[in-house]
Parts: C-alpha cells; sequence; structure tokens
C-alpha cells in the first residue's frame, strides 16, 4: 500500500535564520546536515537556526546544494566551487565554521578549518595572536624562555600581517570585564 505522506526526498523544509529570514529548501538536500537530519526524523519541517544569520545560512545551503550534485559537477569543479567559497577573511570563516559545526557538516566545517590554517600558515606567533585577539600568558621572560627553547619554531621568514578583515574578535568586545578599571575609577586622566 502507497503511502499519502511525500517522502523525504520531496519534502520542503523551512529553516529559519537569525534573522528571522525563511529559506524553503528540499530535505534531501538539508538532511546533508546531521543537525537537521535529527530534526526531520524527529517530524520537524519547520526548523530554527537562531545562532545562524541569514548571511551565512544562504552560503550553506548554496555549498549542500552544490555538494548535493555531485554527480552533476566533476571533481575540478566541486574544488573550484569550494575554492571560491572560502575566499573570505578568517573573521567571515570564523562565523561559518561555528555554523557549520553547529550543524554537524563535517565536510564543510573541515574545508572551512583547513582553509584558516591555509591562511595563517608561516605568520608569526604574534600575527596569529591579532588574527585571534589572543592575549599571551606569558611574561616577556618567560616568552623568551619558551622561544629559547623552541628556537625552531622561529626559524625563517614570517609574516607579520594582520588584516584588519582577518581580526576575529570576541562578540562581547568593548564590555567592562571585571579585572579592567576605568579612568574614573582610579582617579587618573
Amino acid at each position: 500500500m502507497a503511502s499519502s505522506s511525500s517522502s523525504p526526498e520531496n519534502k520542503i523544509l523551512t529553516l529559519k535564520s537569525a534573522d528571522n529570514d525563511e529559506f524553503q529548501v528540499e530535505a534531501s538536500i538539508a538532511v546533508q546536515s546531521i543537525a537537521i537530519k535529527n530534526m526531520v526524523e524527529d517530524g520537524y519541517t519547520d526548523i530554527p537556526l537562531v545562532n545562524i544569520s541569514s548571511e551565512v545560512l544562504i552560503k550553506i545551503i548554496d555549498y549542500l546544494t552544490k555538494h548535493a550534485e555531485k554527480s552533476g559537477c566533476s571533481e575540478d569543479e566541486l574544488k573550484e566551487f569550494d575554492d571560491e567559497f572560502v575566499k573570505m577573511s578568517i573573521k567571515k570563516m570564523s562565523l561559518f565554521v561555528y555554523a557549520a559545526n553547529f550543524l554537524h557538516i563535517a565536510d564543510l566545517t573541515s574545508l572551512l578549518c583547513q582553509a584558516i590554517a591555509d591562511k595563517i600558515k608561516n605568520k608569526s606567533v604574534n600575527a596569529v595572536r591579532r588574527i585571534f585577539d589572543i592575549t599571551g600568558d606569558y611574561t616577556p621572560e618567560e616568552e623568551a624562555e619558551v622561544r629559547a627553547e623552541h628556537d625552531w619554531a622561529h626559524e625563517g621568514e614570517l609574516d607579520e600581517t594582520a588584516d584588519e578583515d582577518d581580526v576575529v574578535r570576541d562578540e562581547n568586545e568593548g564590555e567592562s570585564d571585571d579585572n579592567d578599571t576605568s579612568e574614573e575609577e582610579t582617579g587618573e586622566n
């Protein structure tokens, strides 16, 4: 006896972004995301993705669509698509890594992480710290000691640049830390 419900291949899902935009996507494409697949298996067709902006979600849907059509694309075409997909700043790529990880899209997470690794390859420690907004834990003396112990890691020509577009900062940047003391509190000018 034939089932009256539509098969997963024909089902249309509604993905709702953090910006409250809705995107109609075929289930066969969207279920490449393990998180979405699990929700579909639980009977959901309206899927809220409150951690993912519309801008990011649109590109992820494009990625999933292209990769769902593997049979229609040559490996070279797919590689070209992936190369174009990751042409963005490290800062923007970080947003995509968070989304791909949240959605459990392993191939996309790997692609993005490799692209970030390629961009920071041959960067100096200081440049990587600036890019990822990492504060050093060592005192200058301790850092000099570590550099001396691992001199090989600091050899060769290293790129000291960190483009402002690549700098990844915490969303809460600018908010007061408990350890921060304002000029008013100290009485200093």
